[in-house]
């Protein structure tokens, strides 16, 4: 199917973005568009105009502050997945991102828009998420920082406002031993139900994306080894119930049921990497 009738603007900064944004309410931004163009073929989104962010360098930069990673949210996932920072600082990125697509989505595709998009079936919220990221959001006035946690907020709802962009994602670079784990759907590669885990001198730090409306933090696992060595005993003993089947959705391939049982067995998968 066709497009609707829409209009093109490459913006050169990040400035100039924001200014098109404001003169154009119901424009969309344009990264990598692999979520957003299907959906306007589809009429599903209808935007008058996109304003391709691509190109804008204050958005590309990948970079240390610090004890901080700092990645642009026009970052690819190939730019992010092979470079030596992140493989050092958050190399469960560099994994996620290799369960993504096929060699032509992750040389297109961008952070930011993985994030800003918030399909709750995406793998790199529970990445972002266990690994406690900041989000650094600009607007016509000024930006703001959201923790991970507050910037999922529905199914395709961020903490992201008309007029604003998604500029920055901040990582702490010394969050510990991670790995990530899915279970994909035989056919979109999406996850069914995925694991993300983070241990490190804050105790464990887990989240789940694939399974609930958006992706979500696992508290009772996070709980549970508190304080505990990290053994094969004290992980099975935490990856029992870990979330529960009215807090997720279920489908008619998958029920809810089926999706916390999945919680458990990935998580434990995931964990027993780590030991």
């Amino acid at each position: 199917m066709y497009t609707a009738p829409f209009t093109y603007q490459r913006a050169s900064s990040l400035q100039e973005a924001i200014q098109m944004l404001q003169q154009n309410p119901d424009a969309k931004l344009l990264a990598g568009g692999h979520s957003l163009i299907p959906a306007m073929k589809l009429r599903l989104a209808q935007p008058s105009m996109l304003i391709d962010i691509s190109k804008v360098a204050e958005l590309k930069s990948i970079h240390l502050e610090g004890n901080t990673l700092v990645i642009g949210a026009a970052a690819t996932y190939y730019e992010i997945a092979s470079n030596d920072q992140v493989k050092q600082a958050a190399p469960i990125l560099a994994e996620v991102i290799q369960h993504i697509g096929d060699p032509m989505v992750r040389h297109k595709g961008t952070l930011g828009g993985s994030l800003a998009h918030a399909d709750p079936a995406a793998d790199l919220p529970a990445a972002v998420l266990a690994l406690e990221a900041k989000m650094k959001i600009q607007g016509p006035g000024g930006s703001r920082v959201v923790d991970a946690a507050d910037f999922f907020q529905g199914m395709f709802t961020t903490a992201v406002g008309p007029g604003e962009i998604l500029t920055e994602i901040h990582i702490p670079a010394n969050a510990g031993k991670q790995a990530y784990e899915k279970f994909p759907h035989p056919a979109s590669r999406y996850p069914v139900v995925g694991v993300a885990v983070v241990v490190g001198a804050n105790g464990v730090r887990a989240a789940l994306t694939g399974a609930g409306e958006r992706a979500m933090r696992l508290p009772k696992l996070e709980q549970a080894l508190a304080g505990k060595p990290l053994t094969a005993e004290s992980i099975e003993a935490a990856c029992q119930g870990i979330v529960s089947p009215q807090e997720l959705m279920g489908d008619h391939l998958h029920s809810a049921e089926y999706r916390a049982h999945l919680v458990d067995v990935l998580a434990k998968k995931a964990l027993m990497r780590l030991i």
